[in-house]
């Protein structure tokens, strides 16, 4: 369920707790120079949830033909970089969130056109697209930016050509 997730996420983000010294020393051998500095800007509980959701990711692949490659790890790794240009809190976040469900996504991009927290809000409803054009910026994977780019439409993912077996797991991991 999406909302039990969101709850989860939530009061993770209320812990400032840095992601664990084994995991990030994980992050600097998957990820590229670029990608890692986009990972780096992000805060600790965004950080903690993209290492969830790549371990699970990798453990989710470690049977099939995908298992070990990098691609996928860092799709994982950078789904969420988008979020950060929002420069939204936990509380910030939560309310972003209920603005989408209630204006739709469709109303992102006019209020990405307004000021203060109106901006911040569209630019958070946003951060999937946003997000790819960082890591295109970054010299990051083209695979990792088509993922961010698809957010959680799932239309969207199954168009992004990444192997339906991915897809699931990427999708599975993040909304676990």
């Amino acid at each position: 369920m999406k909302s039990l997730h969101l709850v989860r996420r939530f009061f993770g983000a209320l812990s400032w707790r840095r992601p664990r010294a084994d995991d990030l020393a994980w992050v600097e051998r998957v990820l590229l120079p670029g990608e890692l500095v986009l990972f780096r800007r992000l805060p600790n509980h965004d950080q903690r949830h993209l290492v969830k959701v790549a371990r699970r990711v990798e453990a989710e692949l470690s049977d099939t033909a995908e298992a070990g490659d990098p691609r996928w790890l860092a799709a994982a790794l950078l789904h969420d970089v988008g979020k950060y240009d929002a420069r939204l809190g936990p509380y910030g976040r939560a309310i972003a969130t209920v603005c989408g469900w209630l204006g739709g996504h469709d109303m992102a991009r006019a209020w990405t056109q307004r000021r203060g927290f109106t901006r911040r809000v569209g630019l958070y409803l946003l951060h999937g697209e946003l997000g790819a054009d960082m890591i295109r910026l970054a010299g990051g994977r083209e695979e990792a930016a088509t993922w961010a780019a698809a957010g959680e439409s799932p239309d969207a993912r199954a168009r992004t050509g990444i192997p339906a077996v991915v897809v699931a797991a990427l999708a599975a991991a993040d909304d676990a």
